[in-house]
Formats: C-alpha cells, structure tokens, sequence
C-alpha cells in the first residue's frame, strides 16, 4: 500500500529531479548521472515505475498523445485533458447537462 501511494505521488505531483547549486549561487541545475547518490536514484527509479504503469496498457492513439512527455506528472495531465478535458469543457458539460435535464418532461401518453 505505501508503494502505490509512493507512486500516486509521484504522479500528481511533479516528478523528481536531482539538482545541485553551483558555486553557492541560486542556480541550479540537474545532476548528471555519475553525480546522483542513492537516494537521487531511488526517486527517479520511482519516476519510472510510475510512467510505466501509465503507459503499460494504453493504445497507439494514447501513446501518440503521450510520448513526447518526459515526466508522469507531464502523462497524468495529457490524459486528463483528453478523456476529461479542460475546466471549461468539463463545466460546459455540467450545464448543458443541466439544462437538458430541466427540461426534461413526461409526454402525454406516456406513463410512468
């Protein structure tokens, strides 16, 4: 259970990147893989069990939409806005559904 939780994260968060400050600066940049430690590893490795189970049993379709992302939080929210779409369409959806539902009505010969 912690594992799958360990990956949710990682999907609706932004995934991990190892960086190091050069020179005491605020720049950052990220490590090179000779530079990453154990723990550097372990966070990317969760990064890419993650992408795996995303794109493991998807259609050629979906993979065409998808594989120009690097990150899972990148996948998550390209297959979101597909199925789901956008804010807008979603409340586009949610009143025109209301709508149709308000002016539902029983015909006269119908029963109930």
């Amino acid at each position: 259970m912690a594992k799958d939780l360990e990956l949710s994260d990682v999907i609706c968060n932004a995934s991990f990147v190892p960086t190091k400050t050069i020179d005491d600066l605020v720049v950052t940049v990220p490590k090179t893989r000779k530079e990453c430690n154990d723990v550097d590893r372990k966070a990317i490795g969760k990064n890419f069990q993650a992408k795996k189970i995303l794109v493991c049993d998807i259609g050629l379709d979906e993979y065409n939409r998808i594989s120009a992302c690097q990150y899972t939080k990148e996948i998550w929210e390209a297959l979101q806005t597909a199925h789901e779409g956008t804010t807008q369409v979603k409340q586009s959806k949610i009143d025109m559904l209301t709508i149709e539902y308000d002016l539902f009505r029983i015909k006269d010969d119908e029963s109930i």
